[in-house]
């Protein structure tokens, strides 16, 4: 599907003879449309390739013919997970001409479409930033999310949750922030190299719009770059879960094999004396006394309950 607006006023541009301030808008594109944009615009072969080729990362080039970023973010959902959108840009200063290219829907360029209002020269500069921006803010979206997960890992982290089921949370996050890190990476460096270039182009041009548009990516690298320093203080946070958590096991299984334990010393001085006392030789002392059961079960309570209440007096049990 390919639609088109003008950059410069309400009516509906004629981009096949007049390719010249419009944003042209490709969806999922057949090979007809694809050659009938080749027929228009001087697309170079290389970044028209990279704009069909499923799972391309971020990555900004500057060709002869057009400057070219492909722009992938994380979905417009506000979840927590690792579904990307992915659009591509042909960018021709001359012409004050845009065209995006995108193999599925992207959420935030349908928003920056439908909010589109033609103005005077340099609109162009605008919707690349508002489609830079709002990609950008997914980011955080995700970030947001991951925020509230891990408070929540944190808070149940000492209540009575099964350990193998928050181990199994903090790895899943742990990959989500893996991948989200290398996607604000990619994002971060290929939207530098478009605002660096933006300057040249605007010192060859004399365009004060393009240089505008340099210090607007410089805003998007910077807000992407407190994207990254956010996840990786979530990941140290996950990785302090992980600690704490297995700290806290740890002790639980010290408190287990110190009760066994006491339980077992108590019991090991009564095991004695009933394998001494159930010993059958014939001359053994004490066998026909009336009270020797009884004294026997004495010795074993006093015995027993004199090792417990010492081993809670000294705090080993």
């Amino acid at each position: 599907m390919i639609r088109a607006v003008s950059m410069i006023s309400n009516e509906q541009p004629d981009w096949q003879k007049n390719p010249e301030s419009v944003w042209v808008d490709v969806l999922s594109p057949t090979p007809e449309e694809i050659d009938e944009l080749k027929r228009v615009f001087t697309l170079n072969p290389l970044a028209l390739e990279d704009a069909l080729t499923e799972g391309q990362w971020s990555r900004f080039e500057y060709y002869r013919e057009h400057a070219f970023l492909v722009y992938r973010t994380l979905k417009t959902n506000g979840k927590c997970n690792d579904d990307t959108e992915r659009v591509s840009l042909f960018w021709y200063p001359e012409t004050d001409t845009l065209v995006t290219l995108r193999l599925r829907e992207v959420g935030y360029l349908n928003e920056v479409w439908q909010t589109f209002e033609p103005v005077t020269h340099g609109i162009e500069e605008r919707v690349i930033y508002n489609l830079l921006s709002r990609g950008a803010d997914n980011f955080f979206d995700f970030t947001d999310a991951l925020k509230e997960e891990t408070d929540t890992l944190e808070e149940s982290m000492f209540q009575h949750q099964n350990s193998q089921n928050l181990i199994k949370q903090v790895f899943h996050y742990k990959h989500l922030i893996m991948t989200a890190r290398r996607l604000v990476s990619s994002a971060r460096e290929s939207v530098a190299a478009f605002s660096r270039h933006s300057s040249l182009i605007g010192e060859e041009t004399n365009r004060n719009t393009t240089e505008e548009l340099a210090l607007y990516l410089r805003d998007i690298v910077d807000l992407l770059s407190r994207t990254y320093e956010s996840l990786d203080s979530s990941r140290e946070v996950l990785t302090s879960v992980l600690d704490v958590n297995l700290t806290v096991q740890s002790n639980k299984m010290n408190e287990v094999m110190k009760t066994l334990t006491t339980v077992s010393t108590i019991f090991l001085p009564l095991t004695f004396l009933a394998g001494v006392w159930g010993m059958n030789f014939e001359h053994m002392p004490e066998l026909k006394w009336p009270l020797g059961y009884v004294f026997a079960w004495l010795s074993f309570l006093v015995l027993g309950v004199g090792l417990a209440w010492y081993f809670r007096k000294r705090g080993w049990w």
